[in-house]
């Protein structure tokens, strides 16, 4: 089994300013030498939480999978498309976007040039809008999760505020191929990752989510936030975390402070202890209504 390198930037971001925020993590990637499997950003990583949606909008193809027709301002998105094929890898975190008159703070899950028939990149639409914040009135919620593979994993990506509800994060069950009794059930994701702009005051829930998502799913979870205040003067303290199937946090990124780390994910692991304890395959069956 393959193992999954994953990078996470914990930084400040220059508000509502698109060009400041993409030389900032240009250099931040740049600077990036060893070798990477994804990189992940944080939440609407080229402006900041704004809800400056009809300002600060990009636009990009209606058909999720178009491969590489970026139209409209597009600026960031291009630039994630730049980023993939630079260092050969999946770029990743949210940003405002503009489809048929409607906003949505959206994850670009942006791959390099080739490396998949289906197109160059995926999308998700955050689900849960952060209604102490009046999200819900400037952006849409989207319907539909996404489950991405590369190299053998499988990763479900999520914005911020979903965390905090497990049913939309739950790993499900489901057949495999060739169905031989309880043991050919198989997980949907190996690793559950969520970009975010969570606020240091609430950072005992972030942090402790995180772990439970993690123990309760038996993947490996990483949580991207950024450091720092914002234009409303809302402070951050990042606490950034990459955290195995057991709860544990394996990354040393520090609260606080900008950091860029590259963390090893291992299959062989985390098939052990999916083997070792099963609990997964006592799990609930359900189906979301809505």
């Amino acid at each position: 089994m393959s193992n999954l390198k994953i990078t996470i930037i914990q930084s400040n971001l220059h508000w509502e300013n698109i060009d400041a925020n993409l030389r900032m993590f240009s250099e931040k990637i740049s600077a990036i030498k060893e070798r990477t499997d994804i990189i992940v950003l944080p939440e609407m990583f080229s402006t900041g939480f704004s809800m400056n949606n009809k300002r600060l909008a990009e636009t990009m193809p209606a058909r999720l999978n178009d491969p590489g027709r970026l139209d409209g301002k597009g600026k960031a998105v291009k630039w994630m498309q730049k980023m993939a094929k630079e260092k050969n890898c999946v770029i990743t975190g949210s940003l405002i976007i503009k489809e048929k008159k409607k906003y949505y703070n959206r994850l670009v899950w942006m791959m390099p040039p080739d490396s998949y028939r289906d197109g160059k990149y995926k999308t998700y639409n955050k689900r849960h809008l952060f209604r102490y914040a009046g999200e819900e009135k400037y952006y849409s919620a989207g319907k539909k999760k996404l489950i991405v593979e590369l190299n053998g994993w499988k990763i479900c990506p999520l914005v911020c505020y979903d965390l905090r509800f497990p049913v939309w994060s739950r790993n499900h069950l489901t057949p495999s191929p060739s169905p031989r009794g309880e043991g050919s059930r198989k997980n949907s994701y190996d690793v559950l990752l969520f970009v975010a702009n969570w606020p240091e005051r609430r950072n005992h829930p972030w942090k402790t989510l995180l772990m439970a998502r993690a123990m309760e799913n038996q993947a490996y979870v990483v949580g991207v936030n950024r450091v720092g205040n914002d234009g409303n003067n809302v402070s951050h303290s990042g606490d950034s975390a990459v955290i195995n199937f057991k709860g544990e946090i394996i990354s040393k990124t520090k609260a606080h402070e900008e950091s860029v780390e590259t963390i090893t994910l291992s299959k062989n692991e985390l098939n052990d202890w999916r083997k070792t304890f099963p609990a997964w395959m006592d799990s609930d069956k359900f189906k979301l209504i809505g």
